[in-house]
This record gives structure tokens, sequence and C-alpha cells, in this order.
């Protein structure tokens, strides 16, 4: 992998840069739609590609591991293959699953076991498992094994997962060097910084990291139920310290103006179920504000769904047409609403390179933020 800072933005820490791997180019910043289990739900790739212009998606390790299985994805030639996709993709590894499942596991120095939520079967995932795992999927960015902590959380239990998370990341990084490739593709590995709301853990966790000269390094633990302003207080400081010449990747996040805040802090990538997840649930994000689409307002208003969307979905179906789809749990309503959501966030990203190109970022981010978070 290959990354080149193309600019910097004058008036914030912004910037504009370009990722290459084995299976394409990511212009950044960027945002990763979320396909767990190898899909991005209720969308084709042909749409992905050719409509919402994604650049890269996101699978999970653990979920993967549990079906199809590793032995199907081999077989297939690796996740790429299997699922039809020919461009980048990263995992997760895992270590989200410790967090949200944390009723069905245990987490000791040597790993964590999981209790599986399709079958009650047990499964023991240690780091060095983590990496073997994801060199059979094949993803083109791997990530570390780590605890995602909670929120609220103590600060010694902080303090104590992050020194695991660290320990854990030697044993990571030692198995990444001593495994290969297996289906003739570059994989990059990302560390993790971790340290919950702590600005001390925080930057004890980047500059640990940082001194593993990692390809590309993420941000975890945040966009777990704390105020936005502590996200934005633990981003800032966390990109202040890990290096300038590499991607950061902000794991987890968000909302709209989360993700611009956050560029404006130095975070090149971004991941969130948010666009679709919400999408299923009627919640549509437009450059004016969100739309429930479920509420009756919107029963007989014949206008387009998005006048500024720029998916086929916004200038083929109207606001009432898309909530009757709604109303009568048409599956159909959900596949729109989901493109609508995944081309807007892309088409944010795309506007974000742009005005950084021109040197207005900051203005415009200021300007739409405002809009954003409107409820219309």
């Amino acid at each position: 992998m290959k990354f080149d800072l193309i600019k910097k933005d004058k008036y914030s820490n912004a910037r504009l840069g370009l990722i290459e791997t084995a299976h394409g180019n990511i212009e950044t910043p960027i945002f990763m739609p979320v396909g767990t289990l190898g899909t991005v739900k209720a969308v084709h790739n042909h749409e992905l590609i050719n409509d919402t212009l994604a650049q890269i998606i996101l699978s999970n390790t653990y979920h993967l591991y549990l079906r199809p299985g590793l032995d199907i994805i081999r077989n297939a030639g690796g996740i790429h293959k299997f699922i039809g996709w020919n461009r980048p993709l990263l995992t997760d590894s895992g270590g989200y699953q410790v967090y949200s499942l944390s009723n069905s596991r245990k987490i000791t120095e040597k790993g964590v076991k999981f209790q599986s939520h399709i079958d009650g079967s047990y499964h023991f995932f240690t780091p060095e498992y983590a990496i073997d795992i994801q060199r059979v999927i094949g993803a083109d960015i791997i990530m570390a094994f780590d605890e995602c902590t909670p929120y609220p959380c103590e600060y010694k239990y902080a303090e104590k997962s992050m020194h695991m998370t660290h320990r854990w990341l030697k044993r990571c990084l030692n198995r990444f060097k001593q495994t290969k490739n297996i289906y003739g593709h570059n994989q990059s590995f990302f560390p993790i910084v971790q340290g919950s709301i702590y600005k001390d853990l925080r930057k004890i966790s980047a500059e640990k990291i940082a001194r593993f000269e990692a390809e590309g390094n993420a941000i975890g633990g945040l966009s777990v139920g704390e105020p936005h302003e502590i996200m934005y207080e633990m981003s800032d400081i966390v990109c202040s310290i890990l290096p300038y010449d590499k991607p950061r990747y902000l794991m987890g996040v968000g909302t709209p103006s989360n993700l611009l805040e956050n560029i404006a802090l130095g975070v090149d990538m971004f991941d969130c179920v948010m666009p679709t997840r919400n999408a299923r649930n009627g919640m549509l994000f437009t450059s004016e504000g969100v739309i429930n689409i479920k509420n009756r307002k919107w029963s007989s208003d014949n206008s387009l769904l998005d006048e500024n969307g720029t998916s086929f979905v916004d200038k083929l179906y109207t606001k009432s047409y898309v909530r009757h789809l709604f109303v009568t749990n048409e599956i159909l309503g959900k596949q729109i609403a989901t493109l609508h959501n995944i081309r807007f966030y892309l088409w944010l990203m795309e506007k974000t390179r742009e005005h950084l190109k021109k040197g207005d970022f900051t203005s415009w981010k200021n300007k739409m933020i405002k809009k954003l978070n409107n409820k219309i």
C-alpha cells in the first residue's frame, strides 16, 4: 500500500490524499460502506460501483469466520472473488465484537472466548488467530485485534485494557510478519489506538502506536455513546501524534457532521453502519438535513425524493411513493433509502475533496454542518 498526501488545508488539519492498493486507488477523505457479512445490505455490487461510487467497503472478520467460514472463502480464492468485488476492501479484526458481544464473551491475556450468536458454540480468538483469519479472508487492509472499551468506562479499566491492546498488537504484528498473503496481493496492517475518553491514555496509546511505523493507523473506542465533543477532543489529541504521512482511520464514525468535524482534525478514513441501518428504518440524510420518510407529512408529497441528490433513486422516486413502500413494509423502500444514504455519504466526501482542492474547505464545512443537523 502507498499513501500520497496531496494537499493540506490552510485553516484546519484536513488533508487530501490517495491510497494505492492492489485492488485500486482510494481518494481520501473517504467513507467506507459497511458490508459486515460480505454484502452491503440491500445493495448490489454494480450499484455500489456505478451509482454510489464506493471506492472501498468494509467486512467483519468475526462474522465471516462464523458464516460462511474460512474453508468456503479460501476455496473461492479469497473474499474479493467470493463476493464479486474487485475494489479495495478492509476487514475489522473482531475487536469491536469484544465490545458489542460483551454478554457472551470472556477476555483473558491470551485472547477472547466468544459464544456464537448463531448456535451457541464457543470460539477462541487470539491476536495471532485474528491475523490468520484475515490472511484467509484476504482483505487489502487488515486490523489489529484489540479491545474496544465501552462508555462509560472507569479509568483503571481503560488503562488496563489499553496496555493489553498494546501487548496484543505486538503479537498481531509478529504474526503478520511471520505469514504471507495467500492470494498474491499485498495486505496492509493497521494498529488501533485505544484509551477510552482519557486524554493521557489516548496520548500514551497514540505515541505507542506511532512507534510501530505501520502503513496506516486507526482510532478505536469512540462513537460508543460518548458526547460528540469528547469524540472530537480525543480525535484531535490522537491525530496530533500519529504519523503525518500515514492514513488515519476513525472506526465506527458516524453522522455526516461527525465526518466533517473529524476530517478537519486530520482523519482520512471512516466506516459506520449509520447510513445503511438508519435507511432501513426510514431515515434519509440529505444536504438540507434529515428526513424521516415514514412521517405522515410525506404521504401526499409528490416531489422528488431528494432534489439535490445524486443517486438515480433521488430523481426516479417521490417522497410519497417511498413513504408508501415503508408503510406497507415493501423491501424496495429499504433498498431505495439505502442507496440514497450511501450515495449521500460518498457525495459528501467528494464535495469535501473538491473544497480541499479549492482551498475553502473550512468555510464550506461550517455552512454544511448547520444544515446537516436540521430535521426536515
